[in-house]
């Protein structure tokens, strides 16, 4: 059996101060990682696995102002949104993050027929706005790699 995973960085761009108010945001992203286990390369069925984000932000200051923001995946190994790849070696096993259980969106930056991630809401300071999402990953079926530990990494941004 081949086991695969693929590992989430989290990165995000805070604090700043909206102009309008003396509210300043701090912000934080956690995402938990896709974890696919043993691979059948046998199975007609291909692979599913499901991770989440969450995004936590704190109003500090005073007043209320609007946070929108937007969350963006990297490419990861592969370079490329199309076909992500997670690797054993110079084996690779094709895999691709969605938005949906259905597997029809892909999360990205939002080029190339990708999906950007984005939400906004008012926040009064002294309060947490929190947003969570789930991240479903899918491995196509009957791909040959031989046995192994397939990985990649993939680059979780949120921007405020």
């Amino acid at each position: 059996m081949r086991s695969a995973f693929i590992l989430l960085g989290a990165y995000l761009l805070t604090p700043f101060q909206i102009a309008e108010a003396a509210v300043t945001f701090t912000c934080t992203v956690n995402a938990t990682s896709i974890a696919f286990g043993n691979y059948n390369p046998l199975s007609p069925a291909g692979d599913s696995s499901v991770g989440s984000w969450t995004v936590t932000c704190n109003a500090l200051g005073s007043g209320s102002a609007t946070v929108a923001g937007t969350l963006t995946l990297s490419t990861g190994s592969s370079g490329s949104y199309a076909g992500r790849t997670m690797k054993s070696g110079t084996r690779a096993l094709q895999y691709n993050i969605y938005a949906t259980p259905s597997h029809t969106q892909v999360i990205g930056d939002g080029s190339a027929g990708t999906l950007a991630l984005s939400d906004s809401g008012t926040v009064t300071a002294g309060q947490v706005y929190q947003i969570t999402g789930s991240m479903y990953g899918f491995m196509p079926p009957s791909q040959d790699v031989p046995a192994g530990t397939y990985t990649d990494s993939i680059v979780v941004t949120v921007t405020y």
